[in-house]
């Protein structure tokens, strides 16, 4: 194993922790992240909403295949982490909870930016890598 794919799976490893925590956090919805939630301006159904759509962004990153599902999993925990640090800064938190989604999204543009060939969708930094497209939706079908 190389060390871009250690690095990978370093980083993807450690946003699964995080995400799987915080999900499963959010789905029980204990009285201290609701009221967590509710002190930046969320509703208390806003908790179960967020940890369905972390562990599934958990699932859909680790999978197998399916590298549009990751993409939008990226994506989605993205603007989790920013919305955080966001909703944090504008509450007037303390800077440790303003930074900390910030240190968790260096790590997911990490994990991200050192994915294999086979978890991309087809062109990566420049490089062509193996098409992803099934046979059966190609334009090249005779």
């Amino acid at each position: 194993m190389d060390k871009r794919t250690i690095g990978y799976w370093i980083t993807t490893g450690l946003i699964a922790l995080l995400f799987t925590f915080g999900g499963v956090m959010d789905l029980l919805a204990p009285p201290e992240v609701v009221k967590g939630l509710g002190d930046l301006g969320y509703p208390p159904y806003f908790a179960r909403l967020l940890g369905v759509w972390k562990v599934l962004g958990v699932i859909a990153l680790l999978a197998p295949g399916f590298p549009r599902l990751k993409e939008w999993a990226y994506a989605g925990m993205f603007f989790d982490l920013t919305s955080a640090s966001v909703s944090h800064a504008a509450s007037g938190d303390e800077l440790a909870k303003v930074i900390t989604p910030l240190v968790i999204l260096v790590l997911l543009m990490a994990s991200w930016w050192l994915r294999p060939a086979n978890r991309t969708l087809g062109v990566l930094r420049g490089r062509e890598v193996e098409s992803v497209t099934p046979p059966h939706l190609s334009s090249t079908t005779a």
